[in-house]
């Protein structure tokens, strides 16, 4: 019943995020295409990152192999008595531009959007003096330039505007939209676009409408000699394409290592570990298909990319799911656990997913665009950070437990090695995102998924050698579901302690327990209510204390258990 619960509320979660994401992930590619209504007033088309172009000391051909190019058509099918405006703007310009908009009425928005940058922005007939070419007045005659493109030669063939972006000092963040004023060409003032108010008439919604395609590159789309793998991309996703693929070539080898291994092996643990392991694989396999469509069109493939991103989820919350279970002994010193155990792991881990999915669905829909903030500075990112970090404490006080009472030193030696391997994956998230927080925002988001991707990949490598088949038969419990023969054995493991502990106060006050070659001593023990009685020469070592266990014993006790946590 609690599997059949998880199963549920998980592909509800990705049912939601699915929906949510085909929603809004257009605005994730280089080319645009969509519609502007002018009746809302203001529309966000697009955050880019150009990069640095070189020192102009290189030829001028070179440079403009690394300038970023804006271009494209924006075009209505009627004719608009005013034309509304296309902006190009850098986040300083922006930033006044964007918060403006609220303001009401639109005529006051209007004048305050622009008012800052009447003193830089070029436009033939009242700001001459501009240096800045940030402004288009669309839409654009149909097969013919934008009327604020006064040279042929520099608009890229086949589109009516281009902008070219260099940036010599650092790359930076450039910001698209579109709104719906107009500047009064005999008052040099902004206006709100209203044809109701221009042609006395009511318009048809086909008549605000404006269609556009626009691609954003960095590298000149005129020259054959641009670089494929990151032409296409914003600057703070470029080369993303070659980390996968990277990651991709280490999970072929990885894979089919794990297959073979639980076809040899085939242990609960191993199979789950099998399952989160393939699930990233594909994940990766998602991902590395999306981006290399992405870097020949400009727009990739979204589901795969939803896909992709909801595996990997799957996958690491399924990964940190294992070392719970591994660290309260499951499969190591116990066969089952309890059924409140299950419960409190569920209500725990189950939650812990939820807030991972609202984390995605939250840093695709819901951060500011003005924000530089990555999905670990939203309060859905410090809840996860915060749940991560209080699993880790709950996996270290599993793990100190299961260790306090076992005696194989194999199990041991397998316990402290996941412990020290386990801990690290844990930690280093909370602590990487604490550290992007000093990072610029271009390079925050590759710095990120680089190490978060690396870290899963050897915390793969290391479990995949942890339960290798020769190492692993040392200490999972292999045997079968069928005990009924060793209930005696259940109470000894359940509190090895407490037999030492009344061993020992049953030996202070009878000295005279002693043991003679090819003898047999009866030791009769009351625990409890269980009646348990030990027998032979076995039974003394068990309970002569910790220095006579006989530890290669005690593991083939372990094997053959199957306690009830």
């Amino acid at each position: 019943m609690v599997h059949q619960k998880k199963d549920f509320c998980f592909s509800s979660i990705i049912k939601i995020c699915v929906i949510f994401l085909l929603k809004t992930s257009i605005c994730d590619t280089a080319r645009i295409q969509g519609q502007f209504q002018t009746d809302d007033f203001f529309k966000f088309i697009m955050k880019f990152g150009f990069q640095r172009i070189e020192s102009h000391s290189a030829s001028p051909r070179e440079d403009s192999l690394g300038m970023g190019y804006i271009f494209g058509n924006i075009t209505s099918k009627y004719n608009f008595t005013e034309s509304v405006t296309l902006a190009v703007l850098d986040k300083r310009n922006f930033e006044n531009y964007y918060r403006a908009q609220h303001n009401f009425p639109k005529d006051v928005a209007c004048q305050k959007m622009f008012s800052r940058l009447k003193a830089i922005a070029y436009e033939s007939q009242c700001f001459p003096h501009g240096r800045k070419d940030y402004l288009r007045k669309v839409p654009c005659p149909i097969g013919q330039l934008c009327v604020d493109e006064d040279a042929q030669a520099n608009v890229v063939p086949g589109n009516q505007f281009t902008y070219v972006i260099s940036d010599l000092r650092q790359p930076r963040f450039w910001y698209l939209s579109m709104v719906a004023c107009y500047l009064n060409k005999t008052s040099c003032e902004w206006q709100h676009y209203d044809p109701k108010k221009i042609s006395n008439r009511v318009p048809s919604d086909q008549q605000t409408t404006i269609d556009f395609d626009i691609h954003l590159v960095n590298g000149n789309p005129n020259e054959s000699a641009f670089h494929p793998l990151v032409y296409q991309f914003s600057f703070d996703k470029q080369n993303l394409l070659e980390m996968y693929l990277i990651f991709l070539l280490v999970y072929i080898v990885l894979v089919p290592i794990q297959i073979y291994a639980v076809r040899l092996q085939k242990h609960p643990v191993t199979k789950l570990f099998t399952i989160s392991l393939v699930a990233e694989f594909v994940s990766l396999i998602f991902e590395t298909v999306h981006f290399g469509y992405y870097a020949v069109n400009g727009i990739g493939d979204t589901d795969f990319e939803t896909a992709g991103d909801i595996l990997d989820i799957f996958s690491r919350t399924t990964f940190m799911l294992i070392l719970l279970l591994l660290a309260k002994g499951w499969a190591v010193t116990r066969q089952q656990i309890s059924r409140s155990g299950w419960i409190i792991l569920m209500s725990i881990w189950i939650p812990y997913c939820a807030f991972h999915v609202l984390l995605y669905i939250w840093d695709r829909t819901e951060v500011d665009i003005m924000s530089d903030s990555d999905e670990y500075q939203t309060w859905p990112g410090w809840i996860v950070l915060i749940l991560r970090t209080s699993f880790m404490m709950w996996f270290l006080y599993e793990l100190r437990n299961t260790m306090k009472y076992e005696h194989s030193t194999k199990k041991l030696d397998f316990l402290l090695h996941l412990g020290a391997s386990s801990l690290v994956w844990f930690i280093y998230l909370p602590i990487v995102a604490i550290v992007a927080l000093q990072v610029n925002a271009m390079w925050r988001y590759k710095l990120l998924l680089g190490i978060t991707n690396s870290a899963d990949c050897l915390a793969y490598c290391v479990m995949t050698g942890l339960l290798w088949p020769n190492r692993a038969g040392q200490y999972l419990l292999l045997a079968g579901p069928n005990f009924s023969a060793m209930d005696e054995l259940d109470e000894f493991n359940e509190a090895p302690h407490i037999i030492r502990e009344r061993e020992r106060q049953r030996t202070s006050l009878d000295s005279t327990t002693s043991t003679n070659n090819g003898s047999s001593i009866m030791v009769e023990e009351d625990i409890g209510d269980s009646g348990l009685i030990l027998n032979g020469d076995v039974s003394t070592e068990l309970l002569n204390g910790d220095d006579d266990i006989d530890t290669d014993f005690l593991t083939d006790l372990n094997k053959k258990s199957h306690i009830i946590a």
